[in-house]
């Protein structure tokens, strides 16, 4: 994650209150509780980077690329939150997390 995306999240969330939740954060878990978890499809391409494809997204699709398979995670989760509207600086109290071989839930 770009140090630019760490600040402005930061700064939201310093802005906002500490006892201030994002919206996003009441709709992930939502979304969660009467879909499931979110599954992902992975193609591997010519240069070697990861692309992850969600397969079961209610509201379109969730895509996010990686040049190394350790960094895929990271990439996913941070997708999920982006896709809810939820800044990275919550990523915490959004609790995403792998439950399965290519699916996430919230926690």
């Amino acid at each position: 994650m770009s140090l630019y995306k760490q600040t402005k999240d930061q700064l939201i969330r310093f802005l906002l209150g500490k006892h201030s939740i994002p919206t996003g954060l009441f709709e992930l878990d939502r979304y969660f509780r009467y879909n499931g978890p979110i599954t992902f499809k992975y193609e591997l391409q010519e240069d070697g980077s990861i692309i992850a494809i969600s397969d079961n997204f209610r509201h379109g699709s969730i895509i996010t690329r990686a040049d190394k398979k350790e960094d895929l995670d990271e990439k996913i989760k941070d997708a999920i939150l982006t896709a809810f509207e939820v800044p990275s600086s919550y990523a915490k109290e959004a609790g995403v997390h792998r439950v399965g071989n290519g699916e996430y839930a919230f926690a």
